[in-house]
């Protein structure tokens, strides 16, 4: 083969490659696929804060249930979601319940807890749960933060836990749940009134810890389950401030409200 030759058919292979490469991403994108959508890869189970043997997955569906056919039968972004699963009697440890967080530890780092403003997400709740652990086994959102409040300047750790109500529909994907008008809020080292004795909205718990020194900080931020009731189903759609969370069964996607 001459040189000329070497270097069209060089081209051509190129070139095919390239189309070949560019439908792929385009019959992704058309089903629920990334596209050019950034995908962070700091999301995945924390594992430190897991008890047991419980699921935290990334799945396709859940789709239904069995003759759920409007839009509630899918999940609300993409294809995908995560899916969860924790046992109630299944460790020797006291409570015997698991527990799981899928979070990301990196990207939330530093950020001020004043600064959240938009959260929540979308579950996708079964008959099953409730009657499990009745109609607030629910899954939660936490951040552990440093409360960095200056009445107890060697307390640096807490977790901010969001309980949500009860889902507004079974077997089926719910709406958005807004975490910020929703359900209640505690701290899990008690540093302020907001305990989960003493249940808190969620402006009330910022307003706690708002007490005119440095602010509270992030260290990560999460969905989780435990330690309480069995609980399966799946989340979708995690809303922190500006950005929607979707998980999908290949990564996490970034969408915004423009999406």
């Amino acid at each position: 083969m001459t040189r000329k030759k070497a270097l069209v058919a060089t081209a051509l292979a190129a070139a095919v490659a390239s189309t070949l490469l560019g439908s792929v991403s385009a019959v992704a994108d058309g089903d629920g696929g990334y596209g050019e959508q950034e995908r962070p890869d700091h999301w995945g189970v924390i594992a430190r804060n897991t008890i047991g043997s419980p699921v935290a997955d990334l799945r396709n569906g859940p789709f239904g249930s069995f003759g759920v056919t409007d839009s509630s039968g899918r999940p609300p972004y993409g294809r995908g979601s995560l899916g969860i699963a924790v046992s109630d009697q299944s460790t020797s440890l006291t409570p015997a319940s698991e527990k799981v967080d899928f979070g990301n530890e990196v990207d939330f780092f530093g950020d001020p807890v004043q600064g959240l403003q938009r959260l929540g997400f979308h579950v996708f709740q079964t008959g099953e749960n409730v009657q499990r652990g009745g109609a607030e086994n629910m899954p939660n959102i936490r951040f552990e933060i440093d409360p960095n409040l200056d009445a107890l300047p060697n307390d640096n750790y807490s977790t901010m836990v969001w309980v949500p109500d009860a889902a507004p529909v079974t077997n089926r994907w719910s709406s958005f749940i807004d975490a910020t008008t929703t359900g209640y809020w505690f701290l899990s080292g008690n540093e302020t009134t907001c305990t989960q004795a003493a249940q808190c909205t969620f402006a009330q718990l910022k307003a706690s810890l708002n007490d005119g020194g440095d602010g509270a900080t992030i260290y990560t931020a999460a969905v989780g389950k435990g330690r309480d009731h069995m609980w399966i189903g799946a989340v979708d759609g995690l809303r922190i401030n500006d950005n929607i969370y979707d998980f999908e069964a290949n990564g996490v996607r970034v969408r915004n409200d423009d999406d």
